[in-house]
């Protein structure tokens, strides 16, 4: 019997504290889960608004394989000088025809699996992109061909949205996990035709926060409604996530963990 793939999916990681629990967490779970495939939603690792080549860099030599993102991967225009060049950073799959990257890729592993990876964003209270389901499906359809071993990242604001996408695809690919709203659930299952799923993965930075932004800066913005410069946080950085073990031959799920790991020190000096 073959043995089984274990994906590591980390939760949106946030600046430079999130970076920094990459850097301080990962390689322990790698030990402990040693996963075929890391992948991480890094659509906010530039000072909580985009992320830049160098950080995308920094990302892959901290040990991950493929960074998803979402509606921020546009927020730093250095990123046009890359994201043409790599099948490793992905954007969502359903921005319109003609926009620049891809929204998925096949990753092959050490072992040889092949696991293909989709990035999609929702629409309630989102961007006006196309349909994620029609345009996930067709993706997936061809990835099948390939492999049936899939991750999909659905990027999206309503816990309704990112529900329905795990029914959808139930059965045709190994796992559907959200990220864009930076608190993670606790309703991670296999669903009936053995795929994993949770609403949210969570956020890899600072817990002391308003999902990752300075609390102070939150509620003043709140309270007078006046438009200010956020900042990322500092204090209580913690990594966040799931460990997914699939059946190699079929596809099929047989379990999902979810990780919450607070990071030594738990601060940094500058949230950049």
């Amino acid at each position: 019997m073959a043995k089984p793939v274990k994906i590591l999916f980390i939760g949106d990681i946030i600046g430079r504290p999130g970076r920094l629990a990459v850097k301080k967490a990962l390689p322990g779970l790698k030990d402990m889960y040693s996963p075929d495939i890391v992948i991480a939603n890094g659509e906010n690792a530039a000072g909580g608004f985009g992320i830049t080549p160098d950080l995308f860099e920094e990302l892959m030599d901290l040990g991950v394989d493929v960074v998803t993102s979402g509606n921020h991967i546009w927020d730093r225009k250095e990123i046009l000088a890359l994201i043409d060049s790599t099948d490793r950073l992905l954007r969502p799959a359903n921005y319109p025809p003609g926009t620049p990257g891809a929204g998925s890729t096949l990753f092959e592993c050490p072992s040889g699996a092949l696991v293909g990876v989709v990035n999609l964003s929702g629409r309630v209270f989102m961007d006006n992109v196309d349909c994620p389901f029609t345009v996930g499906e067709r993706i997936v359809d061809g990835l099948r061909k390939e492999t049936p071993l899939i991750v999909v990242d659905m990027h999206a604001e309503t816990t309704s949205e990112k529900n329905a996408m795990g029914f959808f695809l139930d059965g045709r690919v190994s796992a559907v996990v959200g990220t864009h709203t930076h608190v993670q659930t606790s309703d991670e299952r296999i669903l009936e035709k053995g795929t994993a799923y949770i609403t949210d993965t969570g956020m890899t930075g600072p817990m002391d926060s308003v999902i990752g932004i300075e609390k102070e800066l939150v509620i003043k913005r709140f309270l007078t409604q006046m438009p200010l410069r956020f900042e990322v946080a500092k204090k209580q950085i913690e990594f966040q996530g799931v460990v997914i073990t699939v059946d190699v031959e079929n596809g099929r799920a047989s379990g999902i963990e979810r990780i919450k790991k607070q990071v030594d020190g738990g601060r940094v000096e500058a949230g950049k």
